[in-house]
């Protein structure tokens, strides 16, 4: 009888219950897991963009794999409802198309709540339809990014160059002078490749945009040695940055460009020039009118009826 009974030991060890760590065969030393870059970006334009600014747009979802495309903007004077938008669409970034007059574009890139954003004046667009390149890459491929050493020497550029990197390629690796952002690799719509290069340079205080496919062999000779080389493929536009702001479309002015003119003054400076001319144009045959008007009514000392008169 007494064999039966069980000690308050044993009856311990059934109890139901978590057992401690010390007692599991659990290796507690395991590295943890590396955090994941949810970097999203949501893409939208205004009321108003012609059918060059809607191509870009086409080329930026292509050349994006992370990206959500969302309904045209009815406002434009309402950019604080921007942030709110992306918040319902889980988007952690901004690129905003704001169209002008039907000509002129401009691109903000937003940080999402918070900020900060940059407002940049969109010049010489060429899409891909338009070039007609011979360069090709997959579609949803990654690719790497490089950035011009002229982005380390000023302090806007290494700003554009920390919202670019998050907002339009954080799904690329980005190739600077000495540091290699990671890739994130289980983005929206990603392909496991890297086949296309995105240079960004900075030439008379503007943002050069270009894309190059990386082809590794010869077309000629496709069974001959490797010879790395770039074929552009596209799309192709020029960055004049405005304004920097501290806050998501808006709040007080971290950077302004004093040497932007707006393309309305430049429009409107182009017309005076031409009215200018016109009225010189004007005067000048209003005076020569004036000269043959002064010289018919004059009277020649020689004339008939001053002689024989």
């Amino acid at each position: 009888m007494a064999s039966l009974l069980k000690t308050p030991e044993a009856n311990a060890t059934k109890r139901k219950g978590k057992r401690k760590a010390d007692d599991m065969d659990v290796d507690v030393s395991e590295e943890p897991k590396p955090k994941r870059n949810k970097q999203r970006v949501l893409l939208l334009s205004s009321r108003g963009v012609t059918h060059r600014m809607r191509h870009l747009m086409s080329d930026f979802e292509v050349l994006l794999p992370h990206v959500k495309k969302d309904s045209k903007l009815d406002s434009k004077n309402q950019l604080t409802l921007l942030p709110e938008l992306a918040d319902l669409y889980n988007c952690n970034n901004t690129l905003y198309f704001e169209a002008r007059r039907h000509e002129d574009l401009y691109m903000w890139v937003a940080k999402t709540p918070n900020g900060p954003s940059i407002k940049l004046h969109v010049q010489n667009i060429h899409t891909m339809d338009e070039l007609k390149m011979t360069g090709n890459c997959l579609k949803g491929s990654r690719g790497l990014l490089s950035f011009d050493k002229a982005f380390e020497e000023t302090e806007w550029g290494r700003l554009a160059k920390e919202l670019f990197t998050h907002s339009i390629v954080s799904i690329f690796m980005v190739v600077g002078p000495s540091k290699v952002f990671g890739v994130p690799p289980l983005a929206r719509k990603a392909k496991p490749f890297i086949d296309h290069i995105v240079t960004f340079s900075i030439l008379d205080s503007k943002i050069w945009f270009r894309n190059f496919q990386i082809v590794e062999k010869n077309p000629l000779q496709p069974n001959g040695p490797p010879q790395m080389s770039l074929v552009e493929i596209g799309p192709r536009f020029v960055l004049t940055p405005i304004r920097i702001f501290e806050g998501a479309f808006g709040g007080s002015t971290v950077y302004s460009n004093p040497e932007f003119v707006t393309p309305t003054s430049v429009r409107a400076a182009t017309k005076q020039a031409k009215g200018n001319r016109y009225a010189i144009r004007q005067h000048a045959q209003a005076e020569r009118t004036g000269r043959k008007e002064n010289r018919r009514l004059e009277q020649d000392p020689l004339a008939v009826s001053k002689i024989f008169g």
